[in-house]
């Protein structure tokens, strides 16, 4: 009767291994779950995804640059525009006077 207490043990050791793996399994389906259902909560509100956030993000970063650079540009221009007026226009030419 050496190989009962062992059979025993066998067969306890192959009891908990089994339930080791069901509860891995379980694990997985719950997790499956859990992300199914987050996800649809996520969806239902409306909530962006990172990479839609980043990439609207850079979209706004480079429109801001390009702004300051064409306000540069037509403070610039503006800036020459005066120049040309002002040398187009005698400086002691008086102006005419509106007919009353």
């Amino acid at each position: 009767m050496a190989t009962g207490p062992n059979r025993i043990l066998d067969e306890f050791a192959k009891i908990m291994t089994d339930a080791a793996g069901a509860a891995q399994g379980v694990r997985r389906e719950v997790e499956t779950a859990f992300r199914a259902q987050a996800e649809r909560m996520l969806n239902s509100m409306d909530v962006v995804q990172r990479e839609e956030f980043e990439a609207v993000r850079e979209m706004a970063v480079k429109a801001r640059e390009d702004n300051i650079q064409l306000a540069t540009r037509v403070e610039a221009l503006e800036a020459r525009l005066a120049e040309l007026t002002a040398e187009a226009a005698p400086a002691g030419a008086a102006k005419p006077r509106a007919k009353k």
